[in-house]
């Protein structure tokens, strides 16, 4: 009951055997909680199959319809702390994210002094594969728009590859995070640090999804555009 890597799901049918499967391969006794939001792929039907497989080691949590992001991730979190793990971990189902590197995140906590560690791409070693360039725009200069506005040395601040030692879960007020899109990353980094926890980046390459789709839409980068301004604005004054 060490290390629970929670991965929200919605319409992840194409990914969700084979980043499952990629996790427990590791055999670095992670457990994986899929907190999904009632797919009408079939993502969940996947996950009851495969708990037979893995029946202590994989969990899922179904929610009535596509509820956010962010409000997968606090569902996650609750669940986790509820149960004793001690480091807890953010992850994409879709391969973007490298399931070997969660050792090297968890090492940066567990060993290397950080409460949160970051999979980044913006620091040195850590990159990008297969981005259309508007997406690669968009990302990095959200990367120096977040830097700018609100003084956070963090330089992947929307990064969604992110381990949490059980400490800084415990003492964010999860109820009170306010975004469900990608600023949701921003305002729970932004809080740990506001909080007095040491942050880490872990250089990483980020792979754009082969199978399914982006969730990304205009809703969300309004989000984070207008989002990084309210919680520098609310920091300032004291809230």
């Amino acid at each position: 009951m060490e290390k629970l890597v929670i991965i929200p799901t919605y319409n992840e049918k194409d990914n969700i055997r084979q980043i499952i499967g990629a996790v427990f391969s590791l055999q670095q006794d992670f457990h994986v909680l899929i907190v999904d939001d009632g797919s009408p792929d079939g993502t969940g039907s996947i996950v009851k199959e495969l708990q037979a497989q893995y029946p202590q080691q994989l969990f899922l949590e179904e929610r009535k319809g596509k509820l956010g992001l962010g409000t997968a991730y606090i569902h996650g979190f609750k669940w986790a702390l509820a149960r004793g793990y001690a480091y807890i971990f953010e992850m994409d189902a879709d391969f973007s994210h490298n399931p070997a590197d969660l050792v090297r995140l968890h090492h940066a906590c567990a060993h290397e002094g950080a409460d949160l560690a970051v999979g980044s791409r913006y620091v040195k070693g850590g990159k990008t594969e297969n981005w259309p360039w508007d997406r690669a725009v968009l990302s990095y200069g959200a990367s120096i728009y977040v830097r700018f506005i609100t003084w956070m040395p963090v330089r992947d601040a929307t990064a969604g590859f992110v381990c949490y030692k059980r400490a800084v879960l415990e003492k964010i007020e999860l109820d009170k995070i306010q975004f469900v899109g990608y600023a949701f990353q921003i305002e729970m980094k932004f809080t740990a640090w506001k909080l007095g926890f040491t942050i880490k980046e872990v250089p990483i390459t980020f792979i754009d999804r082969k199978e399914g789709y982006s969730k990304m839409s205009k809703g969300i980068v309004k989000e984070g555009i207008l989002g990084v301004l309210k919680i520098q604005w609310q920091s300032l004054f004291g809230k």
